[in-house]
């Protein structure tokens, strides 16, 4: 005996419940064969495919459904549905009509926001978040998601009690916990974040980005015997190649450019996946190139300080230059001097990715270059749609992207070696010198601080890394200690990056027999005072496996020598390219003993250290590391050649930019 069309949907529904997608399918369509219009199978068949997900065949039945019935759940469905399919507009239109017609159902306020949120719409999701709360205090998704939507517009301290009151309605959700650890962490409050993912890995080892998060938090406060068993599990995780992690946090902890890359496949899968589209043709041939930067740092940031001179500086008879802002404006005059250097300067900060990524394409542009890469802040989603005919990597990130839309990536010979052209998916355009851009007119403070005011000893020798404390290794640190051992008079000067980070290290100090008062820390300054104070340090001492890179510039621009180590991955060797680019190839070793030994020779000889710092004083003005002109004519030879080979219809391949002289 046939069963009714009631009964059918009952079990249909009763199967979907169970996921048993097949039982579900065969209910829906067992009515529709008799009742093609019937809106309650309809609904039934499109929520089947989307749970099995197959959202593209679940739009079609989840549209008919909602044009014929206007019952709770459907529009709210179909909404979902559009998510699915990457349409935040089609689903907040969907989602807007759901509200209208039931504002009582919290799901469908929060899943509104959802909507608004991938189009940036961040003020009118938190009003959504808000909505859901208002109906349903307890629902922690939305109080996960407001504290998202505060966190995106500035007002992180308010989110924390949103997400503290997720975790307390949810405590066995490892994804509550690791979104309050990513909001403290934010706000640099490293040691509370720590708990939080140690807590999302214990329920969930494999919980995305969590051991990775873990790591971030436990290297950036210096807690190193806790973080060594958590990074041998994390490189293990990234060679599985399944659980995406942070890959700016791998650059930090791994040697192997091997790791390096396979992070960065799942890290670009999981965060793009397959939305990459073929490349574009070039325009007809025209005088110019144009040619699109894109970061979120255009202000007061390192990006900043390093590319200014060079955007004012491109030769306007070639290229059109066009600056493409999706970070904040900070109101400070190095955004002022950056909106002036672009013959185009487009704020899509509050625009989608498909929306940024039209801008791109309506402006015709021939080569987009990302400065951002896998770095906090970046938007990849927008040259995933290959807005441009040719996309490069420069600057941001010190490795490859793994993405497929990404043509070229900027390096040069120290920074990558021929063996290591395997570990990237971009083609390499290898400038002459050294691949980064500095500029040349950056101002030095006028008057430098007086050791007292710095609270060094006026007669000590001064070593210094102001490198982010995340990149202080215990074996460099053990380096350290030891020069401090054999130059009794002499004090270490490290950057205050937490307190808690300087309480760690002078922890580790006496640990070492090291009094922690010859560990003097220097307080974040604005960038010319900052320049100003490297007067006062004798040598630089690098990081390993990830070097100083704006850091190094910082220390050779104002005639501070560097003694690095040249490490096995591109973040490795930034440090190695700057002294070969401002002819002072010598200061490079290439393991942690002669690093140590060499800093030592050089603590202990004078006169030879004056001859380094007379020779760097000449150098940086006349060697190329410091000649933005000069570097400018070198990248746009690159940039020429690369529309070149794909107006000829070729293939991204790598290449060398012969010296401009």
């Amino acid at each position: 005996m046939r069963k009714s069309p009631r009964l059918n949907l009952e079990a249909g529904w009763q199967a979907l419940e169970r996921d048993d997608f097949a039982a579900a399918e065969r209910a829906a369509r067992a009515v529709l064969v008799e009742r093609a219009e019937d809106a309650e199978a309809l609904y039934l068949l499109g929520s089947t495919w989307l749970f099995a997900g197959r959202a593209r065949e679940a739009l079609q039945p989840l549209s008919a459904a909602a044009r014929r019935d206007s019952r709770r759940g459907i529009l709210y469905r179909l909404g979902h549905c559009y998510l699915a399919l990457g349409q935040p507009e089609a689903a907040a239109d969907a989602l807007r009509r759901e509200v209208a017609a039931h504002p009582e159902s919290a799901p469908a306020h929060n899943t509104l926001g959802v909507a608004l949120v991938q189009q940036r719409h961040h003020e009118a999701a938190l009003a959504e978040f808000l909505a859901a709360l208002a109906i349903d205090e307890r629902h922690a998704e939305a109080n996960n998601n407001a504290a998202n939507a505060l966190a995106a517009l500035g007002r992180a301290d308010e989110a924390v009690s949103y997400l503290q009151r997720a975790v307390e309605i949810n405590p066995g959700l490892p994804d509550a916990h690791h979104n309050l650890g990513l909001l403290l962490q934010s706000l640099r409050r490293h040691e509370e974040a720590i708990p939080s993912f140690a807590r999302a890995v214990e329920l969930a080892p494999r919980t995305p980005y969590a051991l990775s998060s873990l790591v971030t938090s436990e290297i950036a406060v210096c807690r190193w015997q806790e973080a060594a068993p958590h990074i041998v599990a994390l490189r293990a995780q990234v060679r599985e190649g399944v659980v995406p992690a942070v890959p700016f946090t791998v650059l930090a902890v791994s040697p192997s450019a091997e790791e390096q890359l396979r992070c960065a496949e799942t890290f670009t899968r999981d965060t793009i996946g397959s939305r990459s589209a073929p490349p574009r043709p070039l325009r007809p041939k025209r005088d110019r190139i144009r040619l699109a930067y894109l970061s979120s740092d255009f202000q007061e940031h390192a990006t900043a300080w390093l590319a200014a001179r060079l955007f004012e500086l491109h030769d306007r008879k070639d290229f059109e230059v066009i600056g493409i802002s999706y970070g904040e404006d900070d109101g400070t005059a190095m955004r002022r001097r950056l909106a002036s250097a672009f013959d185009r300067f487009v704020d899509v900060a509050r625009e989608s990715d498909a929306k940024a990524s039209d801008h791109l394409r309506l402006m015709d542009v021939d080569i987009a270059v990302d400065l951002k890469g896998h770095t906090r802040g970046a938007r990849l989603g927008i040259l995933a749609a290959r807005p441009a005919p040719l996309q490069v990597t420069y600057l941001g990130y010190p490795g490859t992207l793994a993405a497929s839309f990404i043509d070229y990536a900027i390096a040069d010979d120290v920074l990558i070696p021929p063996h290591d052209e395997r570990f990237y998916t971009e083609a390499l355009a290898r400038l002459p010198n050294c691949y980064q851009v500095n500029d040349a007119t950056r101002p030095i403070g006028k008057r430098a601080p007086t050791r007292a005011e710095a609270g060094l000893p006026a007669d000590a020798f001064v070593f210094c890394c102001f490198n982010n404390n995340f990149k202080i290794t215990p074996q460099v640190f053990d380096a350290w200690m030891r020069l401090l051992h054999a130059v009794p008079a002499s004090v270490l000067w490290l950057l205050e990056d937490t307190s808690a980070a300087s309480r760690n290290l002078r922890q580790h100090a006496v640990e070492r027999g090291v009094d922690p008062a010859r560990l003097v820390f220097a307080p974040r300054q604005r960038q010319e005072e900052h320049l100003a104070r490297h007067a006062l340090a004798d040598l630089f001492l690098d990081t390993l496996p990830c070097n100083a890179h704006t850091t190094a510039s910082d220390a050779l621009w104002t005639g501070l020598p560097l003694v690095t180590c040249l490490g096995t991955t591109f973040a490795g060797r930034v440090a190695a390219s700057l002294l070969h680019g401002v002819g002072l190839p010598e200061l490079v070793t290439h393991n942690l003993a002669d690093y140590e030994a060499h800093a030592l020779r050089l603590a202990r000889d004078k006169p030879a250290l004056a001859a380094l710092r007379a020779k760097l004083s000449a150098n940086r003005l006349t060697h190329p590391l410091f000649d933005t002109d000069r570097f400018r004519r070198h990248i746009e030879m690159a940039y020429r050649h690369m529309v070149e080979r794909h107006a000829r219809g070729e293939a991204p391949q790598s290449f060398r930019v012969p010296p401009a002289g």
